[in-house]
């Protein structure tokens, strides 16, 4: 059974706070130095100081980021920057964006999920994570006891019951929050706090699955301080702040996140290429007049060739290579014993068992160290990357399917990290859910 609760979230008040469009941010990781620079310069109020504050050399174990946040956090709501709703609510929230040429509207709500962990089955997880980055977020919500951003959460209702109960509770009226982000998306928000349709809401909610789409890190660090909260004998702090999705929304996006390879000894191209087609995969260089054209090239036949078999990209010297695994069944065959089918013929699973660490000698513990991989989505940004010798090479991925997302999670699996990339981001800073009450 999934317990989601309406919850009384805090808000900006914008007469105080200011323009709401400079109080937003993406979430925290996916901000590097000069966007963390932005944020900070561009309204004293926004959000980055609560959820990813700047680190400076003279911090020490009683002033730091998380202390700064949690002092902020205190002083934005004394100071009325921050104000709570009256009833608890639900939030209809919808992103209205742009990929290749075509307006998209993917809509949800934000609410409060039970964060327990995944041994009650109702909410799966899909991909691994790392120590580190739990390490960070466990020690902000011991400062703060709050949520700044929502996890991002999918499940799976035909009927679309709940997405009708939202729309009615939002007919008729402008959005309370109405925001053009600096990337190019809409960001509309709506409270949602009639009681029928909360009620509605709660009941659906718990004859569902949910299934973690981006926020691992967090739900788990949720689970562990919730637990140790009550050991503490401190209430109110069990429930998380999470975006839920219907997988039958028409707005649903996954994008591909490519992978980008350093600190490898004596790469050599030819040897790299040889041993990428004793592997199993036909190996064909890809050449237009311009890098541009090559690289769309290159994209296009990945995607027409993966709806037949697994393809990847590679660019390396400057040059574009299309690989084209022969023989899949027989490759997951021999790829991670043990796991389900749905598992071993991702081609997220057969990039990383067959040539990163079988080839390149990169395997879970690397993965784990991070020191070896990179992620990126964007193309372009690939390419830079590699020409400025920052990477050696980069594996081209096309998407994964939903449905793979959770033929995974059903099987009680996890992939790869950064196996998806759901576009685009939930945003911080729109409602903060506040624990301990």
């Amino acid at each position: 059974m999934t317990e989601i609760k309406a919850f009384r979230a805090l808000r900006y008040d914008t007469k105080i706070a200011g323009d709401p469009g400079t109080l937003i941010t993406p979430p925290y990781d996916v901000i590097n130095e000069a966007m963390q620079d932005h944020f900070y310069q561009i309204n004293p109020y926004n959000i980055i100081r609560l959820e990813w504050g700047k680190k400076y050399p003279s911090d020490n174990e009683s002033e730091n980021r998380y202390s700064r946040a949690a002092a902020d956090f205190v002083a934005w709501q004394n100071a009325g920057v921050l104000k709570q709703d009256v009833k608890p609510s639900f939030y209809l929230y919808r992103q209205e964006f742009t990929v290749d040429n075509k307006v998209i509207i993917r809509s949800g709500f934000l609410t409060t999920i039970l964060a327990d962990g995944y041994a009650s089955g109702q909410v799966l997880p899909h991909e691994e994570t790392l120590p580190k980055h739990k390490a960070d977020r466990l020690e902000l919500m011991r400062h703060t006891f709050a949520n700044f951003s929502p996890i991002f959460g999918l499940y799976a209702q035909p009927s679309q019951t709940i997405d009708k109960a939202l729309t009615k509770g939002a007919t008729d009226r402008k959005p309370d929050i109405d925001i053009n982000d600096e990337y190019g998306v809409h960001h509309m928000l709506w409270v949602i706090d009639d009681p029928a349709i909360v009620a509605l809401i709660e009941k659906e909610m718990k004859e569902l699955k949910v299934y973690i789409a981006d926020g691992h890190h967090r739900y788990e660090t949720a689970s562990f301080f919730a637990k140790e909260a009550a050991e503490k004998g401190i209430k109110g702090c069990d429930y998380m702040q999470i975006a839920l999705v219907n997988l039958y929304d028409p707005g649903l996006i996954v994008l591909p996140t490519h992978r980008l390879v350093k600190n490898i000894p004596n790469l050599d191209k030819k040897d790299l290429l040889n041993k990428i087609a004793k592997a199993g995969f036909s190996v064909d260089v890809v050449c237009e007049h311009e890098k541009e054209e090559t690289l769309a090239a290159m994209l296009a036949q990945m995607t027409a060739g993966g709806k037949e078999a697994t393809s990847f990209g590679l660019y390396i010297d400057g040059e574009f290579y299309l690989l084209r695994l022969l023989e899949k069944a027989n490759a997951c065959a021999r790829v991670s014993p043990g796991k389900s089918l749905a598992y071993r013929q991702l081609d997220v699973t057969l990039l990383h068992s067959l040539i990163l660490e079988d080839i390149l000698g990169i395997g879970p513990k690397e993965l784990a160290e991070e020191g070896w991989i990179g992620y990126t989505r964007d193309d372009q940004e690939a390419l830079t990357k590699v020409d400025s010798k920052e990477f050696q090479c980069c594996f081209f991925m096309n998407s994964t399917l939903v449905q793979e997302l959770l033929d995974v999670a059903e099987a009680g699996e996890k992939m790869p990290q950064k196996s998806t990339f759901f576009y685009p981001k939930i945003i911080a800073g729109l409602v903060i859910n506040k624990l301990g009450e």
